[in-house]
């Protein structure tokens, strides 16, 4: 009896010793998501425009940069959970604003996420070559939205995106509705070369710079 003890252990230590192994924090490296939309009657324009869109996140350390690009433009959020503090720059029709946020102001912008709740369901998949559970995240305002994630790779900084701070893995595909319009969200690539410091820059010159509270009261 002993003996099928010790081997008992010896296995579950084996291999929870070879999960561990297995995964893969993310510390400094690149995600590349593309992003598709579906939309109802009435919004085809706005769709062509954003459908093919590409969202990139760049993270070193405590830094982060979100940047998505679509056909309207681009947008670029540089946070450093070091500091809490962050800017948000928008790049529309020529017109370059950049949005400075303080800690308070990034806690109040993420609000909407406090308390997330990600169920797992039964549903698995495999995407982009991950093995991936399918959850449902539930917000304290009623909406919810899927995503699919994977516990092989996890960023060792999660606070560049609030909705996945509590997450126990990397989103590999999410879906998010917005009035008529679906995103979907699919990880490309991801790459684990350094990241050069200049990515979280922040610019000096060539934005209008505005506040947080300027953009709630306009």
């Amino acid at each position: 009896m002993k003996f099928k003890i010790v081997i008992f252990i010896f296995c579950f230590s084996f291999f929870s010793a070879t999960h561990l192994f297995a995964q893969k924090t993310l510390s400094e490296g690149t995600l590349v998501y593309n992003m598709t939309v579906e939309t109802g009657p009435g919004v085809p324009k706005m769709a062509d425009m954003l459908d093919g869109a590409t969202t990139t996140i760049y993270l070193k350390g405590a830094q982060s940069r979100l940047e998505l690009v679509s056909g309207l433009g681009s947008e670029a959020t540089i946070y450093n959970s070091t500091s809490g503090n962050g800017v948000i720059l928008k790049d529309y029709s020529g017109q370059k604003l950049m949005i400075t946020l303080s800690p308070q102001d990034w806690e109040a912008n993420n609000k909407k996420y406090d308390g997330i709740v990600f169920e797992n369901t039964n549903e698995s998949s495999v995407i982009a070559g991950f093995n991936c559970r399918k959850a449902i995240a539930k917000l304290k305002n009623g909406s919810s939205f899927t995503v699919f994630y994977t516990t092989d790779v996890n960023p060792a900084n999660k606070s560049y995106d609030g909705q996945f701070t509590t997450l126990a893995g990397l989103p590999v595909q999410y879906e998010m509705q917005s009035g008529k319009m679906k995103f979907k969200f699919t990880l490309a690539k991801i790459n684990y070369n350094s990241i050069p410091a200049s990515k979280f820059e922040i610019p000096i010159s060539g934005y209008v710079n505005l506040t947080y509270e300027d953009t709630k009261n306009k």
